[in-house]
């Protein structure tokens, strides 16, 4: 049998795996590739294995992929920066392909190696590969080089510039939708290259092309170069030539056009200034707020914070408190929804009057919504409302509606005002929580869904660190040792991990007393789980015990328990006893 030329082998193995039906194993075979190089050196990886690559025309779009993502880090398996040029030929092949993700990817590796290439080779090698592309035969290829022009422009000579920005024209009037929505994708990023001069008249030529595109899924990319665009030109100029645009772009007839410019406006809002923003684009984002399309309105309605805080409080109540008041009983559940995660934080902005006046009977009658994310959204952001009116005004307007959301028939709703409940009573103050919502927390440890009782017990936790060990002495421990008797074994085993979780607030003196006897009393039970997950317990406190205490108390309770008849008690009971040893050896 001949021998393998050593040198070859790596060559040999990946012609052999690549040509394989299988195609994870041609999957990994690129997957390995920099092995592969490492192995021949960077001379045999530039004449060798790159071409071998560039010929390779595997028809699995998974593994094109992966090629395409191993090449765009392979610059130091051929020589370096000075050889770079060497990865442009099988990345343009893949630019080519029909498959969008495929191409993406190429695209992202000749930029991430274009940034890195010397101006020289760039004006010899990249810029032609995109030349080629922009003229490409193939829709893909035109596709693709949109990406690249942001890369080759600045090191390209005046005259390349030209002719680059001429090319980018070109394909934003090309024939095929999907060209020109490339083009207006990388508009802004090849905008941000361009000097001043040529981005006031080729530059924005080409954009009022895009404004005026047949089909809106190029006109709703335009949308986004208008923020792009704004940002790099003088205010005076970016009024001129981006304001009419945004205006009409607001009641374009495509709702996906208006969706993208409510999502964009505030964005455009800043783009523009204050006093532009005030006189025409106030108006479009009440057009926009009162729009036909639920999902128009969903976007307009995310953002009406954000919108408000640029403008002055006198200008938010007169013209955009109407629109929140009418979105917050629109008929879509979605809009609603949108509006209640953001509407909290238009009370800082307002102030403490027009939110009394205005915002908090909103608040309150989308706390009494139908829909249950339009509640939790409300109730997540509470404290905001509360830094500016104060906890008195507060909690007499929404304690009842919070007593009656922990009482909801959604559990997600209960969970959402449990994890809220040590924030308000750190605000509240422990003598109304005391009052009016401690008999709530007790209720959720007996709730009929497991989610709700592990938060409760872990509520109690949050509280006793809140208001300190003696006032759960006083509250809580009183309360879950009436509770360790509950004639449901889940009930008394939410009051058993209530015991575990409050025993490193409340200390070792408090814990042996008042807990201990309990737990040992629960190793009794007649129901199994409850009995191993006093084993479990013991072992977490065993820490905070004395070593008497846990030779006296601890560990006898844990070695009648590794007799249960039950295998799992015997298991957790036996990890329990390890834990005592351990602990006492250390000692």
């Amino acid at each position: 049998m001949a021998m393998i030329d050593e040198p070859l082998y790596p060559i040999a193995i990946l012609i052999d795996e690549l040509k394989n039906e299988d195609i994870q194993l041609r999957l990994n075979s690129i997957r390995r590739l920099s092995t592969i190089a490492r192995a021949l050196g960077e001379e045999r990886t530039r004449k060798e294995l790159i071409p071998f690559l560039s010929e390779n025309n595997d028809d699995d779009d998974e593994v094109l992929l992966a090629m395409a993502e191993e090449l765009g880090v392979f610059v130091p398996y051929i020589g370096g920066v000075e050889f770079a040029y060497v990865l442009l030929p099988p990345l343009e092949t893949l630019c080519i392909v029909d498959e969008t993700c495929v191409r993406d990817k190429a695209v992202e590796s000749l930029c991430r190696i274009g940034t890195q290439m010397k101006e020289s080779d760039i004006v010899e090698w990249f810029i032609p590969l995109v030349k080629r592309l922009a003229g490409g035969e193939w829709f893909t290829a035109r596709v693709s080089s949109c990406g690249l022009f942001h890369i080759a422009y600045p090191s390209a000579t005046e005259l390349f510039k030209a002719e680059l920005r001429s090319m980018y024209g070109q394909l934003c009037q090309d024939d095929m939708p999907m060209v020109r929505r490339s083009a207006a994708s990388n508009l802004g990023k090849f905008a941000a290259t361009v000097e001043a001069n040529n981005l006031k008249t080729d530059i924005m030529s080409i954009f009022e092309d895009l404004t005026r595109d047949d089909q809106d899924s190029v006109r709703l990319l335009a949308v986004e170069g208008c923020a792009a665009l704004g940002k790099l030109l003088e205010p005076q100029d970016c009024v001129a030539h981006i304001l009419p645009v945004i205006v009409n772009f607001s009641q374009d007839k495509s709702w996906r056009v208006r969706y993208m410019v409510a999502n964009q406006l505030y964005e455009l809002c800043e783009a523009v200034g204050p006093e532009p923003t005030c006189s025409d684009l106030v108006p479009a984002y009440v057009r926009l707020l009162r729009d036909n399309e639920a999902e128009v309105r969903i976007a307009a309605a995310g953002k009406v914070t954000k919108f408000c805080r640029i403008l002055n409080p006198h200008l938010a109540i007169q013209h955009i408190l109407p629109c929140v008041k009418e979105l917050s009983s629109d008929s879509s559940q979605h809009v609603r929804s949108a509006l209640a995660s953001v509407i909290m934080g238009m009370a800082p902005v307002l102030g403490k009057d027009a939110t009394i006046e205005e915002l908090l009977p909103i608040f309150l009658s989308l706390l009494k919504d139908e829909f249950p994310d339009v509640r939790l959204n409300i109730i997540s952001k509470l404290d905001q409302v509360n830094q500016v009116i104060g906890i008195d005004l507060l909690s007499q307007s929404l304690l009842p509606a919070i007593v009656e959301l922990a009482e909801d028939r959604h559990w997600r709703v209960r969970l959402a005002i449990i994890e809220y409940i040590p924030l308000l009573a750190s605000q509240f103050g422990v003598g109304f929580f005391n009052d009016k919502l401690g008999a709530l927390c007790m209720q959720w440890l007996e709730d009929k869904v497991f989610s709700i009782r592990e938060a409760a017990a872990n509520n109690l936790k949050r509280l006793a660190e809140e208001f300190g060990p003696e006032w759960a002495m006083q509250n809580i421990v009183p309360q879950l040792l009436e509770k360790i008797s509950n004639p449901h074994y889940l009930h008394r085993m939410t009051i058993l991990q209530s015991i575990s979780l409050l025993a490193p607030v409340l200390g070792s003196e408090s814990t042996c007393q008042k807990l201990l006897p309990v737990i040992i009393t629960a190793s009794k039970d007649r129901v199994p789980n409850i009995k191993f997950n006093v084993a479990k317990v013991l072992q977490s406190l065993i820490p905070i015990f004395d070593h008497s205490v846990v030779e006296q108390a601890v560990r006898p309770c844990l070695v009648e328990l590794s007799e249960d008849p039950d295998v799992d008690v015997r298991y957790f009971a036996s990890q329990a006893i390890q834990t005592c040893d351990s602990v006492m050896m250390s000692s």
